[in-house]
């Protein structure tokens, strides 16, 4: 799990460098936005699994991580709208399953970062160069 957050720091902070040569054109759909939504959905999850599972420096930092990628995305309000419910999605999935951390939820942790984390990857290496 420790060795999954820097990388998943790492590939967010290129997913968010390259947002901006990766725009779609105005109005359109990007080709990655699937994976973009799945991406919010896993962001939305680890800030409420975190901070759950003692990670209370953490309270805001997925959050935040959520807002510099829609920062650097400028989507519409539509594209912006599915991004929130996105992250609300996998923030109120686990909220209603987990209320302490159990293992159960920590490996839920780790499964998040190394999916987010292959998943920002994915995004830069497909779409980085467009």
């Amino acid at each position: 799990m420790t060795r999954a957050l820097p990388v998943l720091a790492s590939a967010l902070a290129l997913v968010l460098a390259l947002a901006g040569p990766a725009k779609a054109v105005e109005g359109s759909t990007p080709p990655y936005e699937a994976d973009l939504l799945k991406l919010a959905e896993l962001l939305g999850g680890l800030h409420y699994l975190r901070p759950l599972c003692g990670l209370s420096a953490e309270s805001q930092s997925w959050r935040t991580e959520m807002q510099a990628l829609m920062d650097a995305e400028q989507p519409s309000d539509a594209r912006r709208g599915k991004l929130i419910a996105a992250f609300n999605q996998g923030y109120g999935s686990y909220a209603q399953v987990y209320r302490t951390c159990t293992p159960a939820a920590a490996q839920a942790v780790t499964r998040q970062l190394d999916e987010g984390a292959k998943l920002a990857h994915e995004i830069v290496v497909r779409y980085g160069g467009n």
